[in-house]
């Protein structure tokens, strides 16, 4: 655009606000129809100039337009109040859109917005950014929201009655936009850091609000900005397919080489501002108060725009094991929080209830599942105090179950789907410490739970569930946790029980010392004379190694439960042998000869078989098959060696 055509369309401009000014005045009929000009005018100014980023005369043009604007509202003769009224309704939205051509851009229209909000009604105003920002969030490019949600930042701090009614009507707004931002500029990190920080400020303002307050009000704005922080923790971390943790750390930490703003650490810094701990939010009891102080209005659906308020409880937990200048900013300690959970059995189940809402999540990537997974590890690491509650007995511990299920499937999912070799393997000994929990839920009697129930009725109630016996009620509890999943998930189920019945095994095997609680040192509990050694342990390794309906085990679908029968198997071979004893008949030949021919020779076949196979994926059927193959030839030397070395043993 040459020199002369910018006059032009400045002179335009100018006469274009004039027409409107002295319409608006002279209260004639023609005013909307003058505005909707004004506005379409400008549109078009800021959209040729858009469509042209690197056109440097086209953003020069765009800033002097802007410049004029803002000439005009300060200029000695300011308009009158029904003027800038009725601009206010035009303006701060189209110059918004001027955001996008270059900082000098941004910079004129916050100042402009800023102008605005000093001089119209801070409740308008706030009805009036919103609707620029709604309508804004469908457009090509959302990063225009900057100038309006920074307004919309300001404003609050003017407002003099009704906050809580006024910041339900902005929240569901921004949250929309950041939606839409967190997905449109994901390549777009400057863009997308600059809006999640500039709603962060507008909790903050309204977090500073609150404590001007009287107490009900102040709780509910402190309420409804928990849970909109917690929203924005997700939408934050949403970045589609293209998520890099290390950035995304990089921008969540300060760093003096990066400069990058400390956005999730920002996030984490305003929890304690909104009445959230890490021990509320990871066990659920902050989140659960919140809402109800939100939704006091029972016909309010203002709780529709914080679909993800329990995953971002969960996520702000472990960004502070994450990164311990995380959670520092909000004020906690990870240790002490661990430490808890280890020692109180009732959080532990709902922490690890919470931890579904991160394994089932589809738009996190494998690494914060892979912290998840570490998390829980750390809070089932120890010794646990054995009754339902510290102080006060739950008589229906049931209602963990629900959750504890959801989070053993969303682990299983893990299992099946993670590209990375060692976070399944951690995983599944996750989803063990998990499915010990749902264990010793399902048999609690009042606050018993399994460490109280005798060992020989252990055996019974893992055996009933390897069978999926249709006898057990705890056997369909767990079959509704499997309920529509693969054969795979029952194998897993399976190993899961076999390798606590080798940990059972394991314990007794303990050095045995009486403490003043009635508790020996492997952690046992009951009757000296009870053990779980006994020929049944035969029984459940052979509910695998030769399915009582036919057949053999097939690969990969029955990988798991194979190696874990084969280790406990071989587990109790060795013990056995090394404490000359014959508990539980392995050693019999009879056992041997059967072990020999119907269990492990046939496997052997089976798993050369399937190494051969050219169909089969080479990397996956060696992750598979050679530790099953190790400690398959393992039993097999023990087996033959027993059998030479007493060829006339019963």
């Amino acid at each position: 655009m040459a020199e002369k055509e910018l006059r032009a369309v400045v002179l335009r401009l100018r006469h274009s606000l004039s027409s409107c000014c002295k319409s608006i005045e002279g209260g004639e009929e023609e005013t909307s129809g003058l505005l909707e000009e004004l506005a379409s005018f400008l549109d078009s100014i800021s959209e040729a100039a858009t469509s042209e980023p690197e056109n440097e005369e086209a953003r020069k043009n765009a800033v002097e337009l802007l410049l004029e604007i803002q000439s005009f509202l300060v200029s000695s003769s300011t308009p009158n109040q029904a003027v800038v009224d009725a601009l206010s309704f035009e303006l701060p939205k189209a110059v918004s859109k001027f955001a996008g051509v270059s900082d000098r851009c941004l910079e004129i229209a916050d100042s402009i917005i800023d102008w605005f909000v000093g001089r119209c009604n801070p409740r308008d105003m706030i009805s009036i950014l919103s609707e620029a920002l709604d309508s804004l969030s469908t457009s090509s490019d959302p990063g225009y929201a900057a100038p309006l949600l920074t307004g919309l930042s300001k404003v609050f701090v003017s407002i003099k009655r009704h906050h809580f009614k006024q910041a339900k009507l902005a929240v569901p707004v921004v949250l929309n936009v950041l939606k839409v931002v967190s997905v449109e500029l994901a390549d777009r990190d400057a863009e997308r850091v600059l809006l999640f920080n500039i709603a962060l400020a507008m909790a903050d303002s309204i977090c500073v609000v609150s404590t001007k307050l009287d107490r009900g009000e102040s709780e509910e704005l402190q309420s409804l900005m928990g849970l909109f922080i917690l929203q924005i923790m997700v939408d934050f971390n949403n970045s589609g397919s293209g998520f890099d943790l290390q950035a995304l750390v990089s921008a969540s930490i300060p760093s003096e080489q990066s400069g990058c703003t400390p956005l999730v650490s920002e996030i984490c810094k305003l929890l304690p501002r909104c009445g959230l701990t890490y021990l509320g939010l990871i066990t659920e009891s902050d989140v659960d108060a919140k809402i109800s102080i939100v939704t006091k209005d029972k016909e309010d659906d203002i709780m529709t725009s914080f679909p993800d308020m329990k995953l971002g409880a969960s996520l702000s937990v472990i960004w502070g094991h994450i990164s311990n200048e995380i959670a520092e900013q909000a004020g906690e300690n990870m240790s002490a929080l661990k430490d808890k959970l280890q020692h109180n059995q009732v959080q532990r189940w709902e922490a690890i209830g919470m931890l579904k809402h991160i394994f089932s999540s589809v738009i996190l990537p494998w690494d914060i599942k892979r912290h998840t997974v570490e998390f829980l590890l750390g809070i089932t690491n120890g010794s646990f105090t054995p009754n339902c509650h510290n102080d006060e007995p739950i008589t229906d511990c049931s209602i963990y179950m629900p959750s504890l299920f959801a989070t053993a499937q969303a682990i299983t999912k893990v299992i099946m789907h993670s590209p990375d070799s060692t976070l399944r393997k951690n995983s599944f000994e996750a989803l063990k410490r998990a499915s010990f929990f749902i264990f010793e839920l399902l048999h609690s009697k009042s606050t018993h739970v399994l460490a109280d129930t005798p060992i020989p009725e252990r055996i019974d109630i893992l055996q009933a569930l390897i069978t999926n016996s249709d006898s057990s009620s705890i056997s369909m509890m767990w079959a509704i946790m499997f309920h529509s999943l693969s054969a795979r998930c029952y194998s897993i189920q399976t190993a899961i029980l076999l390798d606590l019945v080798r940990g059972e095994l394991r314990k007794e095997t303990l050095p045995k010392k009486s403490t003043n609680e009635g508790v020996d040192e492997a952690g046992n509990h009951g009757s000296p004379t009870e053990s779980a050694w006994t020929e049944r342990i035969l029984e459940l390794v052979e509910l695998v190694l030769r399915p009582p309906h036919g057949g053999q085990p097939s690969f990969p679908e029955h990988g798991e439960a194979v190696l874990a029968a084969l280790n406990l198997y071989r587990f109790v071979l060795m013990k056995e042998l090394a404490g000359k004893t014959n508990k539980t008949g392995v050693l019999f030949r009879k056992n041997l000869l059967r072990a020999c021919n119907e269990w492990l020779v046939p496997l052997r076949t089976i798993v050369s078989s399937t190494m051969a196979d050219p169909e089969n994926d080479p990397d996956e059927v060696a992750g598979m098959l050679n530790p099953i193959e190790l400690v398959l030839y393992h039993c097999i030397e023990l087996v033959e060696q027993n059998l030479s070395a007493n060829p006339d043993s019963p």
